[in-house]
């Protein structure tokens, strides 16, 4: 004898129909948060695409053409713009420039950031202070900058700064800016960019800093280690091995693309100048030549890339122990 069938009751179709609304309710709000998504980020990545990537694509397209005075490939020309440009003189000089420049600025600006982070994390009155000070250089425009030490600070006279301090101790006047050997103007070149940045990498290292467990300096001091270079050697150095690369790198790419400071304290000259330099000239100056300057620029994007992924691979950046 078979068991009597159930009748669902309206109390047992009320239930059911509870269960299901929170559903169709958690889809709708999924569906809501998933276009105020895009209402907000859709014109940052319209604006990326537009702005960034297409022009990317295009100097791609415009590298492997003839295309003077114009942004309209003419003449298909094939490999030839890059052969032009690796073996260009003028663009192989600018490499080695970018080279000495690298030399002066990455580890200065390593060692100095690093400096500034270990004293402004020490302070104990006003350290919010000291770090808007140390950092506000950051928000200065490069070319006002570079303009303030070209015209107030280093123009080579004796009503400028520099010159002026230097007369105190009966020191002449320097040509800061000449090309006459000894090549002073590096450093009006070096030290307007660690007046720039030097602030930004500051607050990369303070974060690191502050990531370190207070534990491991305690138990340092239990163990024996003085306080001072030992402690910084051994615990601190370590313990910032993520951030000290993440600046290195950072740093080495924003070297590569130094302009604005060349460009406004000495000019488009022959003797400094740096590879966007001589690639800004090629392209929009009296050649216009944008197959040329466009081979040149993917060239120099190809050795940033290289360089950093040679970098992150030496000292293990992105480890799973970082």
């Amino acid at each position: 004898m078979s068991a009597p069938t159930k009748t669902p009751s309206a109390a047992d179709s009320v239930t059911t129909g509870e269960r299901r609304r929170p559903r169709r309710r958690r889809q709708k709000g999924i569906a809501g948060n998933t276009l105020w998504f895009w209402v907000f980020v859709g014109p940052f990545v319209l604006g990326l695409l537009i702005f960034s990537y297409l022009p990317i694509i295009w100097s791609l397209v415009l590298s492997f053409f003839e295309a003077y005075n114009t942004a309209t490939p003419s003449k298909f020309v094939g490999l030839r713009n890059y052969i032009d440009m690796l073996t260009d003189h003028n663009f192989l000089s600018s490499l080695g420039t970018f080279t000495i420049f690298a030399v002066f600025i990455v580890p200065l600006t390593f060692v100095l950031s690093l400096v500034l982070a270990l004293l402004v994390n020490q302070v104990k009155i006003a350290r919010a202070f000291f770090r808007s000070v140390f950092f506000l250089p950051t928000a200065c425009s490069y070319v006002v900058a570079s303009l303030i030490w070209r015209l107030s600070i280093f123009n080579g006279v004796r009503f400028g700064l520099a010159n002026t301090v230097l007369g105190w101790f009966g020191i002449d006047n320097i040509a800061w800016l000449s090309t006459v050997s000894p090549p002073w103007y590096w450093l009006p070149l070096v030290t307007v960019r660690l007046w720039l940045q030097l602030g930004f990498y500051m607050i990369l290292f303070i974060a690191g800093l502050q990531r370190i467990s207070p534990t491991l300096y305690e138990a340092a001091y239990v163990d024996g280690a003085k306080p001072g270079w030992q402690v910084f050697r051994y615990i601190t150095l370590p313990q910032l091995r993520a951030t000290s690369v993440a600046v290195l790198i950072l740093n080495l790419i924003a070297a590569y693309q130094a302009f604005d400071e060349f460009y406004n304290l000495i000019g488009n000259v022959n003797y400094a100048r740096p590879p966007l330099v001589y690639l800004y000239g090629i392209s929009l100056g009296s050649i216009q030549d944008l197959g040329h300057g466009s081979a040149g620029a993917l060239i120099l994007a190809v050795i940033i890339m290289i360089v950093t992924l040679l970098q992150s691979r030496i000292f293990g950046f992105g480890k799973a122990g970082d």
